[in-house]
């Protein structure tokens, strides 16, 4: 395969993405749980959620800003490597992304600062409002993202000029395009799975090192109940966008699915090595007819022979990441019916197969994200605006050196500093919780934190706080 710059503005548009998408996807289900939290602590006054809740709040601080930046690398590159498209769609795209910073962004940005540093400054009720805002806020961004992406899916209400641009005709058709409720669901349980996998994995870990406290306890239960409850409605998710995928975007689902005749009855294929040159499966290993029963479609189900060689997905890239999706979220739900389990016998807090293999199973939301999201896009393919838009006729009249060395600088500067972000944010979930109490804030906040030494009482401490560290960890301190 031939390295022009097409190819290295998708890798690099590719590589940007993956670990993008990581941080919006944790946010968002962080955000809600830290909600959760701080409303728990507010109705029963109990330590241990407020506890959780500075836990967690400085990760969350973390992960936001490190979205935010790679979300705004990301969209440079629509001016940089991909002009065309910008020129062409960038009257139904831009607004959409707009609406985004105007009614999410700002939300979120405004009301980060007091859900932060605002203990000291505002009421319980009020920092409770923040937290909350700051969640709606990460939904809404989600609303407006997954609309602009859909609508490239499956494109409606538009019309094309003379000069080939794209322009809205029906601007509520554009929005609530035909695959965006069932993705926006998808992607949203995605996130709040995602987080609940993380939450598991830290208090895992913190339980087979001997760290294991009351916080560690009810971290591990929540996040195990929330695993069993969301994953069967995020299959019924799946199964929703598979049937939208379907109907609109018959070569992607005859890709997804390894179908390569059109046939009256489809086998589920488990395994298999497709080779596209040759139209075949290598090593196939499937369930027959039960396809069409997944699909719920009508007869006969379309392969890839039904549509020319030059709109054909990359198959193999397709077929495999979709089931690596698949894969990760029957292990959450395994994880998360095994957790309730035990806990319901008491012996969640007893290190055991389940922590050890918890631990690791912290990234399985992001892998299945990452892979969820690779099965979306390189399934379009060959087009950026399904049907409309190919990729080739959107990427922006750059030498290929240029599109190399970015993607080298971008590769070089992320290994380094969203690496040493994650390793950072992972020591700080699995370092644990000490015994003290957490300091109950007083009428109108908390009194000021301030530094410790080991062993001293949070109700003690009355030196000003001496870094925002300090501010965002209050009123209580966490060691390890």
């Amino acid at each position: 395969m031939e390295l022009d710059a097409l190819i290295l503005s998708r890798l690099q548009f590719g590589f940007v993405i993956a670990f993008h998408i990581m941080f919006p996807s944790f946010t968002i289900g962080l955000a809600a749980f830290l909600a959760v939290c701080e409303g728990l602590w507010l109705r029963t006054k109990r330590d241990v959620f407020l506890k959780l809740y500075l836990h967690w709040v400085k990760i969350f601080a973390i992960a936001f800003a490190m979205g935010v930046v790679t979300g705004v690398v990301m969209s440079y590159q629509f001016g940089t490597n991909w002009s065309v498209f910008s020129d062409k769609a960038g009257s139904v795209i831009g607004p959409l992304l707009g609406y985004e910073v105007l009614t999410a962004f700002f939300l979120e940005a405004t009301f980060l600062g007091v859900m932060l540093f605002g203990w000291k400054r505002v009421g319980n009720r009020l920092h409770f409002t923040a937290t909350c805002a700051v969640a709606i806020g990460t939904m809404i961004s989600a609303f407006w993202i997954l609309s602009a992406n859909s609508w490239m899916q499956t494109p409606v209400g538009y019309a094309i000029d003379a000069d080939g641009r794209f322009y809205a005709t029906n601007w509520a058709e554009v929005i609530f395009n035909p695959s965006f409720p069932s993705r926006y669901v998808h992607m949203m349980l995605a996130a709040f799975i995602t987080t609940a996998a993380v939450i598991l994995a830290a208090g895992a870990w913190q339980t087979l090192k001997g760290r294991s406290t009351e916080p560690t306890r009810w971290q591990m239960r929540m996040a195990a109940s929330t695993l069993a409850l969301l994953m069967p409605l995020q299959i019924w998710a799946g199964h929703w966008s598979g049937e939208v995928v379907h109907h609109y975007q018959p070569a992607k689902l005859a890709a997804m699915e390894g179908w390569w005749e059109t046939k009256e009855s489809q086998p589920t294929i488990l395994f298999a090595i497709p080779d596209q040159e040759a139209g075949r499966n290598i090593a196939e290993i499937g369930v027959p007819g039960l396809g069409n029963v997944i699909v719920g479609g009508g007869k006969p189900l379309k392969g890839l022979d039904a549509f020319p060689a030059s709109e054909h997905p990359p198959v193999f890239i397709t077929f495999w990441s979709f089931r690596i999706m698949v894969g990760s979220g029957l292990a959450l739900l395994t994880l998360g019916l095994w957790g309730l389990w035990l806990w319901r016998t008491g012996r969640i807090d007893r290190p055991a197969l389940f922590h050890w293999l918890a631990v690791p199973g912290g990234m399985l939301g992001f892998i299945a994200v990452i892979t969820g999201w690779m099965t979306a896009e390189v399934g379009r393919q060959p087009y950026t605006i399904y049907g409309a838009l190919r990729t080739a006729d959107s990427v922006s009249p750059v030498p290929v050196s240029a599109v190399a060395t970015s993607l080298v600088v971008f590769m070089i500067v992320y290994a380094i500093i969203f690496t040493a972000g994650i390793v950072y944010m992972a020591r700080i979930a699995t370092r644990g919780f000490d015994d003290a109490p957490a300091e109950p804030p007083a009428a109108g906040g908390p009194a000021p934190p301030g530094r410790r030494a080991p062993g001293t009482p949070l109700g003690a401490i009355n030196e000003p706080a001496e870094s925002a560290d300090d501010i965002v960890a209050a009123p209580a301190q966490q060691g390890t």
